[in-house]
């Protein structure tokens, strides 16, 4: 039991390590999705193509962000 312990606090530990790496160069990974990626890569996906993703789903999410923007109404919108 304290062997397992241990390696939480070692994986938690370089989760927060990354995570401050993250923040640093602006990544905009919150804890979560950065522990999420880790284990993707850990379990054999390609770091550049999980990159390449995550910047393609970025830029749909701002697209549909934008698109909902321009449908409310307000004040340059009427």
């Amino acid at each position: 039991m304290a062997d397992r312990s241990g390696k939480q606090a070692a994986a938690q530990q370089a989760v927060d390590i990354l995570h401050e790496i993250s923040t640093i160069l602006n990544c905009h990974l919150d804890r979560r999705t950065l522990s999420i990626c880790i284990s993707m890569i850990e379990n054999g996906v390609n770091p550049e193509a999980l990159a390449t993703v995550v910047k393609e789903l970025r830029k749909e999410a701002q697209e549909v962000d934008a698109q909902i923007a321009s449908r409310r109404p307000g004040p340059g919108n009427r």
